[in-house]
């Protein structure tokens, strides 16, 4: 299955915004039930017979940020605007990335990057861009779509309020 990250609205089911019981109903719907993971929690997150991890994150009872976490194989993909972003290598993702919007490296983990324009962030626990035989630092390990303003410093924060006010 493909799941197709359509930033600021959501993937799937999944929209953001929408409602706590929402989006754990909308998470229940893409649990595989032939192959219910042990590690399903429903709520937070569910594990798919391709091993990848859908994650919801819920704040004031509305959905504010999905993540997904790089299957083991290629049955479930994740897209965004035709890159399958767990395919690619991290380094040319980036580079590919950079085409539709301002990606850098996150401030206090130089090895995952945010594109804070398209509120997408993309994670590994170490940078190994060189070595493709070591996946867990040559490829993205999860990818984080959040909603506007998830990424706002302080003072950004406070804007965004004085603006909406």
């Amino acid at each position: 299955m493909d799941f197709d990250l359509a930033p600021p609205i959501g993937v799937g089911p999944l929209r953001i915004g929408m409602t706590r019981q929402s989006a754990n109903t909308a998470l229940d719907s893409l649990r595989d039930l032939s192959a219910v993971s042990e590690s399903d929690r429903p709520g937070q997150h569910v594990f798919r017979p391709s091993g990848l991890m859908i994650s919801i994150h819920c704040m004031r009872d509305m959905l504010e940020a999905v993540e997904l976490g790089r299957p083991s194989t290629q049955t479930d993909r994740v897209i965004f605007r035709g890159l399958d972003v767990f395919a690619i290598p991290a380094r040319e993702l980036v580079h590919r990335m950079s085409e539709y919007t301002s990606i850098e490296a996150a401030p206090d983990d130089p090895a995952s990057f945010i594109g804070s324009d398209l509120l997408l962030s993309f994670w590994r626990p170490f940078a190994a861009d060189d070595k493709p035989e070591d996946e867990q630092g040559y490829f993205f390990n999860s990818v984080l779509l959040a909603r506007p303003g998830y990424y706002d410093t302080p003072a950004q924060a406070a804007e965004r309020l004085r603006q909406s006010s």
